[in-house]
């Protein structure tokens, strides 16, 4: 069992850069994947991207603006933001997947219900 603590939120203004952390103690990437979700107020969960062991998974509107990847050496998972948008602006999570031979995870890694593990999100403004 992990616990992601995400770090990294703030405000920035349209245009700019963020990058957002996912640490957890035992958070291995050969065991586990990682999504990125995100939540507006009073709205469902959003996927954003997904990773597992080289291979990484991104939702239509942010393919090319945000990149997944990790640093297996200090157990993080990151998500880089660029080219901010206003209506980026929300609540970001980070969310893990034990790995099993059972579940594909490329076919469901933006399904909420594939992370037993969330961490209690980061707050993304993006605001002139």
């Amino acid at each position: 069992q992990v616990q992601p603590v995400e770090s990294g939120g703030g405000s920035v203004q349209p245009g700019g850069s963020l990058r957002l952390s996912c640490a957890a103690e035992g958070l291995t990437f050969d065991r586990y994947a990682i999504g990125w979700f995100r939540q507006y107020p009073e709205k469902g969960r959003e996927a954003v991207a997904g990773f597992t062991r080289g291979s990484t998974h991104y939702a239509q509107p942010f393919k090319g603006r945000f990149t997944i990847f990790v640093v297996n050496a200090n157990n993080t998972a990151y998500l880089q933001m660029t080219n901010l948008k206003l209506d980026d602006t929300a609540m970001y999570y980070c969310a893990a997947h034990r790995r099993t031979a059972a579940y594909n995870f490329a076919l469901g890694w933006d399904r909420e219900e594939a992370y037993p593990y969330w961490g209690q999100g980061t707050q993304v403004t993006v605001s002139s």
